[in-house]
């Protein structure tokens, strides 16, 4: 969408209701009754439904607690401002907001794919709200700098990144066959073009070019929690080599091969992801 013109209207609605929940806002819901807090963070065009086959595993020990980002899921894109979503700090303040209204405190945050990214960069800020990180797919920068191999050259993603704006439909439809990985199950990879096509065109590009551009490679040794690195085979977005040298970066993280191929195992091997999580937590 190369015409902007209905952003002054949505300033307008978002000062209607700049003092809407955090709740509201990102679409919270809280499961389970355990002692202790377990919140999933999704991944770039996805929403809280990803979990499904996940978090049932853990409501009879934790507080689980689910959320969409603006402009993801059932969120309340109104809240959208562009300023504060320019960096993916703005998308981990969601994170520590939610966490300030709720009263969390010692929270285990899993984050899948760009979410790892966001949850370290909250956990920086205020690392008393965290007990644990876990990264499903993790990637500090998504294109290769000097000796960093983050998998795509530079041009290659802004070249992915203007058809995502000039063609919302037909890069959903290209890139999530290819992200999904797994072949031998279309289902999954259709589950993930129909969530990438549910989000609005500008958002989705929005969020497409913080998320895919970002580097916060820096940001890595200033993550102090403990952090669990969950690494697929044959990931498109992050290779091992990605996951490798953020475990190298994280001075206390454990690193974990899962027998899964693609970049959603929580879709595709929900038993290889609730067995290491279950592990790591226990």
């Amino acid at each position: 969408m190369n015409d902007h013109g209905d952003r002054p209207e949505k300033a307008a609605i978002l000062l209607k209701g700049e003092n809407m929940t955090a709740s509201h806002r990102n679409n919270v819901k809280v499961l389970g009754n355990g002692e202790r807090t377990l919140m999933f963070a999704h991944g770039y065009g996805c929403d809280q439904s990803m979990w499904r086959h996940v978090y049932p595993s853990f409501t009879d020990q934790f507080r689980v607690i689910l959320f969409d980002y603006v402009g993801s899921g059932s969120s309340d894109s109104s809240a959208f401002e562009k300023t504060r979503y320019s960096t993916l700090r703005g998308y981990g303040q969601d994170v520590l907001d939610i966490m300030e209204e709720l009263d969390l405190h010692e929270v285990h945050f899993v984050g899948h794919s760009v979410s790892s990214m966001i949850g370290a960069l909250a956990s920086i800020q205020y690392p008393d709200r965290f007990a644990s990180l876990t990264m499903i797919g993790p990637s500090p920068c998504y294109f290769n700098v000097g000796n960093y191999v983050g998998g795509m050259e530079r041009a290659d993603v802004e070249s992915l990144l203007d058809t995502l704006e000039s063609n919302h439909i037909s890069w959903s439809a290209s890139m999530a066959p290819v992200i999904m990985g797994n072949p031998e199950t279309p289902e999954l990879a259709g589950e993930l073009e129909a969530s990438f096509c549910r989000m609005d065109p500008f958002l989705a590009n929005h969020f497409g070019r913080v998320t895919f551009l970002s580097d916060n490679r820096a940001d890595l040794p200033k993550v102090t929690v403990n952090t669990l690195i969950l690494q697929c085979q044959k990931d498109i977005i992050a290779g091992i080599a990605v996951g490798e040298y953020i475990h190298a970066c994280l001075p206390n993280s454990q690193f974990v091969l899962l027998n899964a191929t693609g970049h959603c195992p929580h879709l595709s091997a929900p038993k290889e992801v609730v067995k290491a999580l279950q592990a790591f937590l226990n």
